[in-house]
């Protein structure tokens, strides 16, 4: 009870604890690509079957129907009807068989969508329920009375020969479906069968389809196989993508059949030695589904008590505590939060009230092991539990809830009622990502309870399954910590580790890298870096008889590490951030280095070198010139430049320790030539100390406060980089930034964006909305585009080498804004080393330092800028209040919608452009919302308030 104890009270401190800490970690944890969460909203909303047959996404019906429905619906209830596409008919039927196929003893009618929505991603619409009885051929419907309401238990189908369609049927079929979506599907390639491609191509595709749940575009397929397998997919492929049904869903958007939506279903695993197709097993597995537990509660319980299953929290505003911890396969967990732990406590307080004053609350009678009980705890606490054993007279439970189990006396143990039964069981299982070969080792399991005890904690959730992928933060400090990666630290080799001493002196010292900080990674003789040859050496030859795309790295994280091809040799990395899904930052461990790489390049280590290869500490040792930087906190680029060329290009070094700081984890070390040890007069530190490095360049080091302060005036409109650094540009032109946007050469610019017809339909992503007079869309269709080429600039311009730029006003630049490359132009020049920068493809005004911004490579001029100004129509152009503005952007921004634009105001400039345009949003089941129409009652209301 110690333990229940000390968990109830931490979860007391969850109030206090999420409005201060959440925020930081929530923002930090955040991995994804930038239109990750947004894509998946988008591709299950236009996936999805109205319960009326309502639709308004124009990639689910033709572009013409789609017009007239929104051109005749507005004066009316704007909402607009098509039926959903036979094709989407047939899934849905499929994946309903699918289901009742692993439940073959029945479901629930009501518990259906749940299910539905947990396997596919997808809403199960109220007409398809109502449709079920009409479908012999897919299941057998079995009307049951639960109480008052009439509910249905589903079977699978008959076996009974196929029913043709009704002619009532046939005769509804063109009304509701468009011949552009019927054709892809009710024409596949005969002559080609699924099974004429290999099960290993297969399970690549698939491999491929799970990293993006919310769909991948089947165009963009070829590249993305052959960047992580490196070789070429086949064409003809894309062409019949009937070919690759029976591992994946296919979502045709038009009549081109390449122009699909690719999604996986469930993963066929092929086992590793025999090279055969083992049992098909979900990605999100249902074995908890609401179904399955209560058929396990009729032979279980006597009460026949069913408690719906729990539903894994959305990934962004995830916390756990940890209950339990045998390995770290089987970490038992609590989510907290208003729906989790707070409806617990607040389950417990209603238990513990009803309980204590009703006199009919009997005790439980003939136990069974399996029951679910109501348990009166110590401190008076009413706890939900299940019996577990029943040995003379020894009643042992297990508190659902809590995770832990004892033995109880059978005083203590009642009846638990009905209306505690709704609240899923709190106690769940999660698996730790990156220990899972490492998951029965003493020290490890150990270390995460150390780490883990009595903390709330951030989660990033890396695959939902019945036991899902977690990657655990402690946020509680300044920092937050990955423990996963911390605990992996405790299986390091504590024998290969080198300690340096202070005043001891080491040579042949080589130094790996050197920071803009002035500090640096050198590598010291020592017993670790031995070892680490000869394992590196072991799997080099390993690899030379191996396919290393084999061993591509499937699901990268943060603390995940890897090898990499370096120099001709493999070298281990850990990862560090992950910008995209195929661009990420990586460490190298053993020099020091940081280096932006592809996922691609990545390769998992082999099983039997794993222990291995962990074992061997970071042979890369973190240290600093003592008594440096003499009197100014900084180093200045100069500086660091001389160090770079001193240290690098010298083969090795002798070096003395003079101080090591532990807290900081860095050695202050004096570094010395061969030929000058241990003259300490001509060691690194004198020469640099004494040589003219250290005056600072004005302005350099000060930052931009963009607040319109008078410090902060705008310069002539060319100026280069060395100009702004120094501070010797004197002649400035106050008035340039209010200038409107001149007209920019056309040499060499993208494309203008193509734009829809007045009163046709755009599928459109709102990146930014000030108020209904001022927002910006990009087109839907375009943004997996985006996202390639935002990839694409993060490799070139991380690896490419910094040169000096001439900056002038209205012309292109990349610049880097919180480590992603964008293509911007420049607005303004500031005195103080600044720009003022506008994204072309994102819309948003910037400040940035001169020296994150670089010449725009031909390469990334091809896609057109994909920021569109726009204006709400429907609404009286006016001065938007602070209350509308506020409504309006959480309305629309960063949601994807639909657009009906009503006017184009062309500019020379493409950036320049600005549509008026309607928003629909059709996000909900049975209706579209029409933004003009709740901004324009907005206003009335904001008008009776005041």
């Amino acid at each position: 009870m110690a333990h229940w104890k000390a968990t109830w009270r931490a979860s007391q401190e969850w109030s206090e604890w999420k409005g201060t800490k959440w925020e930081r970690s929530e923002k930090r944890l955040t991995v994804p690509p930038r239109f990750q969460k947004e894509l998946q909203v988008h591709l299950s909303r236009s996936s999805s079957i109205d319960s009326n047959g309502k639709s308004l996404c124009s990639k689910c019906q033709s572009q013409s129907q789609s017009s007239y429905n929104l051109n005749t619906s507005i004066a009316e209830t704007h909402t607009v009807a098509s039926g959903p596409s036979a094709a989407h008919v047939n899934e849905v039927q499929s994946r309903i068989k699918e289901i009742l196929s692993k439940c073959s003893s029945g479901v629930w009618v009501s518990k259906m969508p749940q299910i539905y929505r947990e396997m596919y991603w997808e809403e199960l619409s109220t007409a398809v329920l109502r449709q079920l009885e009409n479908w012999p051929h897919v299941c057998t419907v079995e009307k049951v009375h639960r109480g008052d309401q009439m509910d249905g238990l589903l079977y699978p189908a008959k076996k009974i020969p196929p029913i043709a369609k009704s002619d009532t049927e046939q005769e509804k079929a063109p009304e509701n479906v468009t011949s552009s979506k019927v054709d892809p599907l009710l024409k596949p390639n005969i002559e080609t069968r699924p099974g004429s491609l290999s099960s290993d191509f297969k399970q690549k595709v698939v491999n491929i389809l799970l990293k993006y749940s919310s769909g991948l575009w089947a165009n963009a397929l070829p590249k993305l196989y052959q960047d992580t397998y490196q070789v070429k997919f086949p064409e003809d492929v894309l062409n019949n993508l009937e070919l690759l049904s029976d591992v994946c869903v296919v979502d045709y958007v038009s009549e081109v059949p390449r122009k699909a939506i690719l999604y996986a279903k469930p993963q066929r695993r092929i086992d590793e030695n025999l090279n055969v197709t083992e049992k098909v097993q979900r990605h999100d597995d249902v074995k908890a589904s609401a179904e399955q537990q209560c058929e396990e509660s009729k032979d279980q319980y006597p009460e026949n008590i069913t408690v719906p299953p729990l539903i894994i929290p959305s990934e962004g505003s995830v916390s756990v505590m940890v209950l339990e911890l045998k390995n770290t396969n089987e970490v038992l967990i609590r989510y907290v939060g208003n729906n989790y732990s707070s409806a617990q406590e607040q389950m417990e307080d209603d238990m513990k009230a009803y309980y204590s004053q009703n006199s009919t609350a009997s005790l439980a009678q003939s136990l069974s092991v399996g029951q679910l009980v109501a348990i009166h705890a110590e401190e008076d606490a009413w706890l939900r539990a299940r019996i577990i054993s029943l040995e003379d007279n020894r009643i042992k439970v297990c508190y659902v809830d809590h995770g832990f189990s004892e033995f109880v006396e059978s005083n203590s143990v009642y009846k638990l009622q009905k209306q505690f039964n709704s609240l899923p069981f709190q106690a769940a299982k999660c698996k730790l990502a990156g220990l899972e070969v490492f998951c029965d080792d003493p020290v490890l399991v150990k270390t995460v309870e150390s780490q883990t005890c009595s903390k709330i904690l951030a989660v990033e959730i890396l695959e939902k399954s019945d036991i899902p992928l977690l990657i655990l933060y402690d946020t509680s400090g300044e920092d937050d910590i990955n423990i996963n990666a911390i605990c992996l630290k405790a299986l390091y080799d504590k024998s290969l580790a080198l300690h340096l001493q202070v005043d001891a002196l080491y040579t042949n010292v080589r130094v790996t890298s050197v920071f803009s900080d002035g500090s640096l990674y050198c590598q010291v003789p020592s017993k670790g870096l031995s070892r680490l040859s000869e394992i590196l050496q072991k799997l080099e030859d390993y690899f030379h008889y191996k396919q290393t795309s084999d061993f591509n790295v499937s699901l990268p994280f943060c603390g995940k590490i890897c090898l990499f091809p370096s120099k001709g040799k493999w070298a281990r990395v850990e990862i560090r951030i992950i910008h995209t899904r195929r661009a990420l930052d990586v460490q190298f461990m053993d020099t020091g280095t940081v280096a932006t790489v592809k996922v691609s390049e990545l390769r998992e280590i082999p099983p039997q070198f794993l222990r291995e290869v962990i074992a061997i500490p970071p042979q890369a040792i973190k240290c600093c010139l003592a008594d440096l930087p003499p009197n100014t906190g900084m180093w200045t680029p100069d500086a660091v430049l001389w160090l770079r060329d001193t240290v690098m290009n010298c083969p090795e070094f002798s070096m003395k320790v003079v101080k090591q700081d532990d807290s900081k984890g860095i050695a202050h070390v004096y570094l010395f030539a061969p030929e000058n040890f241990p003259d300490m007069d001509h060691s690194v530190n004198r020469q640099i100390k004494n040589a003219d490095l250290w005056k600072h360049q004005k302005d350099v080091f000060l930052s931009v406060t963009p607040s319109g302060t008078s410090s902060t005036k705008v310069t002539s409109d060319a100026v280069s980089a060395q100009q702004l650094t120094s501070g010797k540009l004197e002649k400035s032109v106050s008035d340039s930034a209010r200038e409107p946007s001149s007209a920019v050469s056309t040499i060499d610019m993208p494309p203008p964006l193509p734009l829809s017809k007045t009163g046709e339909l755009m599928d459109v992503y709102v990146s930014v909305a000030c108020h209904p007079g001022h927002f910006i869309v990009q087109p839907w269709k375009e943004l997996h585009n985006l996202e390639a080429l935002m990839e694409e600039m993060i490799l070139y311009y991380s690896r490419a080498e910094e040169k000096p730029v001439n900056i002038e006003k209205n012309k292109l630049y990349a610049a880097k804004i919180e480590n992603q490359w964008y293509r911007v132009i420049i607005k303004g020049i500031l005195r103080n080393g600044f720009l003022s920068v506008y994204e072309l493809d994102y819309g948003k005004h910037e400040f940035v330092s001169i020296e994150k911004v670089q010449p725009l490579m031909d390469t990334f001029r091809k896609l057109p800028f994909q920021a569109i100004t726009a204006q709400l129509a429907g609404v009286k152009s006016q001065q938007w209040s602070e209350e509308a503005s506020i409504v309006f952007r959480n309305l629309v921004e960063k949601k994807p919608l639909v657009a009906q634009i009503q006017a184009v105001n062309e500019s020379t400039n493409s950036w320049d452009r600005k549509i008026v345009t309607f928003l629909v949003d059709t996000s909900l089941p049975d209706t579209d919302i029409w933004i003009h129409d709740f901004v324009s009652q907005s206003l009335v209301e904001f008008s009776k308030d005041d």
